[in-house]
């Protein structure tokens, strides 16, 4: 797996919608609230030209892409954090995503009534963050609890965790999520082991109606800068009419109604942004794309592969996409010098093609 996004919003914000366009999966969609009780997962290949290329250069059939997982659950309401709702069902689902897919309604319909009366996405999105909040201090204040008790039966390490969240929690009651902390490298190890959800990064995307009002997503744009989060505007509703479409018909709408790229293009792509994430390509057997954060070193992508690859590694032999395709193949790319060895603290880069040799 590449990585994963859970897409959350209000009921009726067009979640699943936007999930059956990103996806094909056909979720259900319904004009009332909790349409989404269980949630509704998704796994998509992300496109990658790069991949046709390299499968053509070095002889591959069926090259495998990356993958991304989309987790559309349920509705998100004004109490969720106190069991309103689905939410604590629908916050369970969140801990152990990679990023977060805010969808943020800009779109008025006679059909899909909003649940707060009025479209207004500043208020939508002070809502849906606030139960955020409201999740993650319980969640600071249980551990909080947990490790005072464990200090005072004298755990070396729990005093240092305690004044810790209590960092976390003061954090979060002046209204910050904690991807805002000014040092987070400081908080790093005690977020991964809580799976906290404001830690998570977030991606606003603004689901427009067919005639939008461009003042609405504008204003979830200003949001997200305010926040330093990502940003995107689709139309739900008409990306959801183009996945249902052949290739070819798809092209065909597409050009009429002036779209280039897909949502889903456009949303791994920020995506990718958001995280860090590079792609590497391997081909000791398929021809496979893999996906990590930036400055990874050499050992510890072998490992995404296999831990054994990891624990025995010797070497890489690397060429970089763009070197292979002007060598035209892998032979003239190591007459050239430019297939290298490298070792195990190697930072890798995207497009480059690995061949990990290793020993155990």
């Amino acid at each position: 797996m590449g990585f994963s996004c859970g897409i959350v919003g209000l009921p009726n914000a067009g979640k699943s919608t936007v999930f059956n366009a990103l996806t094909g999966a056909g979720a259900r969609v319904a004009s009332h609230p909790f349409c989404t009780i269980e949630p509704n997962r998704g796994i998509v290949p992300v496109p990658d030209v790069r991949l046709e290329k390299l499968g053509t250069i070095l002889g591959k059939k069926d090259p495998i892409p990356t993958r991304i997982e989309f987790v559309d659950v349920a509705g998100l309401v004004k109490g969720a954090s106190q069991g309103e709702g689905l939410g604590n069902q629908f916050l369970g689902h969140l801990r152990n995503i990679d990023a977060l897919v805010h969808v943020v309604r800009c779109f008025e319909s006679a059909d899909a009534v909003h649940v707060m009366g009025s479209v207004d996405p500043g208020r939508d999105i002070d809502v849906v963050n606030t139960e955020l909040l409201l999740a993650d201090l319980q969640v600071i204040e249980r551990a909080r609890e947990k490790e005072i008790h464990a200090a005072r039966a004298g755990e070396k390490t729990a005093k240092h965790d305690v004044e810790l969240l209590e960092a976390l929690s003061k954090h979060l009651d002046g209204g910050g999520a904690l991807r805002t902390l000014p040092e987070p490298q400081h908080f790093a190890e005690i977020i991964a082991r809580l799976g906290v959800i404001t830690a998570k990064p977030v991606l606003y995307l603004a689901n427009r109606g067919e005639n939008a009002d461009e003042a609405l997503p504008r204003e979830v744009s200003r949001r997200a800068a305010a926040e330093g989060a990502g940003f995107l505007a689709v139309s739900g509703k008409i990306e959801e009419e183009l996945s249902a479409l052949s290739p070819e018909d798809r092209k065909g709408f597409a050009r009429e109604l002036g779209i280039d790229r897909t949502g889903l293009d456009r949303l791994i792509e920020a995506s990718y942004a958001m995280l860090g994430l590079v792609t590497f390509y391997t081909a000791a057997t398929d021809l496979q794309a893999w996906t990590i954060p930036v400055g990874t070193p050499a050992h510890e992508a072998a490992g995404r592969i296999h831990t054994d690859f990891e624990r025995g590694f010797i070497k890489a032999e690397v060429v970089h996409f763009d070197d292979l395709v002007a060598s035209g193949t892998e032979h003239h790319a190591r007459e050239h010098g430019l297939l290298r060895a490298e070792g195990r603290d190697y930072v890798v880069r995207d497009g480059d093609v690995i061949h990990f040799l290793f020993n155990v």
